[in-house]
């Protein structure tokens, strides 16, 4: 069974439907940990920190966007971890996913269809086309 599940988590309805699917599977087996890995990209760190200074800490506002998932994950008695890293979404996840030998990666899917996606390249098709691991991606 999947005993190290990387979720590739960022608050969208896509991500939270992927995070009811991690827990689930997480709960197949005593054994298994959840990973909820959040990847801020270098724009939006700079705008989070000039547009943040005076208020809650960045990395604060970042761990509330995950409160409805550690809740979920707390209520259902899965172990987790959550890891926050800043680059490009893709590249980062790939590379997290391949360096620390996850059974599987679970991530959302926005949707786009084939002729977006192709032009565009999605996340959620890198990480599946370049992981090492199975890759499950939730509409």
């Amino acid at each position: 069974m999947y005993r190290k599940i990387l979720l590739a988590y960022d608050g969208s309805e896509h991500s939270r439907r992927a995070g009811d699917n991690a827990v689930h599977i997480a709960k197949c087996s005593s054994e298994s940990k959840l990973e909820i890995v959040y990847v801020v990209d270098a724009n939006k760190a700079k705008n989070d920190i000039l547009s943040n200074w005076n208020s809650l800490s960045i990395e604060e506002k970042r761990k509330e966007l995950l409160t409805g998932i550690t809740k979920k994950a707390t209520d259902e008695g899965v172990e987790y971890s959550i890891k926050i890293m800043q680059g490009e979404a893709g590249p980062s996840i790939i590379k997290y996913a391949n360096e620390n030998n996850f059974d599987l990666v679970i991530i959302g899917s926005r949707g786009l269809d084939g002729i977006q996606e192709f032009v565009l390249g999605s996340v959620s098709h890198k990480v599946a086309k370049r992981a090492n691991c199975p890759v499950l991606i939730v509409k």
